[in-house]
C-alpha cells in the first residue's frame, strides 16, 4: 500500500522511522505521466508488502522535492540510511521499478508476494509474422502459455470469434480477458 505525505513534518517522521530504506515518488495531478507511474507504483506495493513506499504531491507539500534534487514528476526515489541510493525519472513499469529500486533494499524487506502464474493461450495461424512475434515476447518476459493454431482447431476459431467478434490473428487470452493483436502495453498490464 502507498501512503500518501500529508506536510513537511510527515515527511521528517518517515525518515526516521525508515532510516534503514523507504521508497519516495514525487506525483503531480497534473502529470498524465505521474498518473500512470502511481498505477505502476500501485502494483509494485502490492506485490512487495514489507516495502515501505510513499507519494509526495509536488503541489500540497512543497520544498522536499528540492532535498532530493528533484525537479520533475514523476520520480521515484530510494532512500537507504538517509541517502538516495537510486532514481528513476519518466514512468516506468512496476517490474522495472521492482528490479531497479529494490535492489539496493534490505533482503528481508524485498520480498515478494507469491503470485499465481497467469494462465495464458495465444491463438495463432500459420504465416502470421505478429504471432510470432507476440510467442517471442512471451517467451523472453519468462510466461508460459499454450499456443493453439486456429487454422487446426475450428471450434477455438469459433469461439474468438464469438468472444471478441474477429477473426483476426494473434489474439491472446490473459486469464479471461482476450487482446485481440499484438498489444503489448495490454499484455503488459494483464500480466
Amino acid at each position: 500500500m502507498i501512503e500518501w505525505i500529508r506536510d513537511k513534518a510527515h515527511h521528517d517522521r518517515i525518515r526516521r522511522e525508515h532510516e534503514d530504506f523507504f521508497i519516495l515518488m514525487f506525483w503531480g495531478d497534473f502529470s498524465e505521466s505521474a498518473q500512470r507511474a502511481l498505477r505502476e507504483m500501485k502494483a509494485l506495493s502490492e506485490d512487495y508488502e514489507k516495502v515501505a513506499i510513499y507519494a509526495l504531491d509536488v503541489k500540497k507539500v512543497e520544498g522536499v522535492h528540492k532535498d532530493y534534487g528533484v525537479s520533475s514528476v514523476p520520480t521515484v526515489v530510494a532512500v537507504k540510511n538517509g541517502d538516495v541510493v537510486r532514481r528513476i525519472e519518466g514512468v516506468e513499469s512496476a517490474r522495472f521499478y521492482a528490479t531497479r529500486l529494490l535492489g539496493a533494499a534490505p533482503a528481508h524487506v524485498a520480498v515478494p508476494k507469491k503470485k499465481k502464474a497467469p494462465k495464458v493461450t495465444v491463438y495463432t495461424s500459420p504465416g502470421c509474422p505478429a504471432c510470432g512475434r507476440l510467442k517471442d515476447y512471451l517467451r523472453k518476459k519468462g510466461v508460459s502459455f499454450r499456443s493453439v493454431d486456429i487454422s487446426k482447431d475450428e471450434k477455438a476459431a469459433k469461439e474468438i470469434a464469438r468472444r471478441s467478434g474477429q477473426r483476426a490473428v494473434p489474439q491472446t487470452d490473459i486469464n479471461g480477458q482476450l487482446i485481440v493483436g499484438f498489444d503489448q502495453q495490454k499484455i503488459d498490464m494483464l500480466l
